[in-house]
């Protein structure tokens, strides 16, 4: 169990962008590739690994959806965020050069992510499941028309060439990651330090039930990062997930949560944890 502590699970093929968070987070930490996020989420709850991390949102895809739908069930807590940095290589197999190539396969996001690189070259796009998966089956054709869009990491791990870095077409491509694990890691409270809060509720069958919950943070002067909502049977809203600036020990944030109570539902923390340093920098 003491070797199973050290590992940190992640979705995708080894060299994956989620791999490269989970290095940069945790470096010290074995990284254990997961076919997929309910796989990884497994893996921690089983003792397989002691950490997961997961990519919640991406600032040109969006949110990741599958997650959002399996972190209020999930059994985990969130202990930490972190901003992941996208730099898109074009890898093509050892000797290869960039006339070459043909084809190139990556994730469905990083392709229209690296759309000026592909018209230039005239390329023939592949989705894949995974960018790493996607650069580790160019290796594997061994094809000079076929290259990869994927990580340098992935490029070292495959043994592919990078062609050329940094294609993707928007310099600010960057994946917000979530850091769970199998019990809550609250950190001490600083007045002066910069808190997150993850929640999960469901609200009271009233008249403006979603504007009476969100009131008591308003008048407690208690900031909303995030609220988005999840459809059930029917097209029903079953519940809210938030994300909050404040930690429970604060009394604004405790009066904030008091007043929520008061019109929702099966509230549940799903974790405190410091904002990233680039959140509190755009917030300056």
């Amino acid at each position: 169990m003491s070797g199973n502590k050290q590992k940190i699970a992640f979705q995708g093929y080894a060299g994956a962008y989620s791999d490269l968070a989970c290095r940069a987070v945790c470096p010290d930490m074995e990284t254990l590739p997961c076919n997929s996020f309910e796989d990884a989420f497994a893996a921690v709850r089983d003792g397989l690994a002691a950490k997961a991390m997961i990519p919640v949102d991406n600032t040109l895809a969006g949110r990741v959806a599958d997650v959002h739908h399996l972190l209020p069930a999930g059994g985990l807590y969130i202990t930490a965020e972190h901003f992941q940095p996208i730099h898109h290589a074009l890898l093509g197999v050892a000797g290869s050069k960039i006339e070459d190539l043909k084809h190139v396969h990556s994730h469905v996001h990083a392709i229209p992510q690296c759309r000026n690189m592909i018209k230039k070259l005239g390329l023939q796009p592949h989705v894949h499941a995974d960018t790493a998966g996607a650069a580790a089956e160019a290796a594997q054709r061994g094809d000079k028309q076929h290259g990869a869009i994927a990580s340098t990491l992935a490029a070292e791990i495959y043994g592919l060439d990078i062609l050329e870095g940094d294609v993707q077409d928007a310099d600010h491509n960057t994946t917000r990651f979530l850091l769970l694990a199998p019990e809550p890691e609250i950190p001490a409270y600083k007045e002066d330090g910069h808190y997150l809060t993850s929640i999960v509720y469901r609200v009271r069958n009233i008249p403006a039930a979603l504007y009476k919950t969100l009131g008591g943070f308003a008048t407690n002067g208690v900031s909303m990062a995030k609220l988005e909502s999840y459809v059930g049977a029917g097209f029903n809203v079953a519940q809210f997930y938030a994300e909050l600036e404040g930690h429970p020990d604060s009394r604004a944030f405790q009066l904030a949560m008091e007043e929520l109570e008061f019109y929702a539902k099966e509230v549940n923390v799903l974790g405190t944890y410091k904002a990233h340093t680039l959140r509190q920098q755009a917030t300056l």
